[in-house]
């Protein structure tokens, strides 16, 4: 469970660092990847949400919140890397 966790971190933080480095070169960029970063963000936010319902959840909830938050995690780094070949 423990290894699971830092895995989920390691993803999250990866994830946020990504968007950070993309939020900085989006002030100066096109208008392709601006749309696309609106749809992004969105996504995040609900990223975050799930994130907060992994620290809550039961057990039972847990696998649940758990693949769709991962499911979500790998569209958003999908998205992240077109973004970043945009730029």
């Amino acid at each position: 469970m423990a290894e699971l966790n830092e895995k989920w971190q390691e993803e999250f933080n990866t994830l946020r660092r990504w968007r950070d480095e993309l939020r900085v070169k989006l002030h100066l960029g096109k208008a392709e990847a601006r749309e696309r970063w609106e749809k992004l963000e969105k996504d995040w936010e609900h990223l975050e949400a799930k994130a907060k319902l992994l620290g809550e959840a039961s057990k039972g909830d847990l696998a649940e919140v758990g693949q769709a938050a991962r499911q979500l995690a790998k569209e958003i780094r999908k998205g992240y890397e077109h973004l970043k070949s945009l730029l």
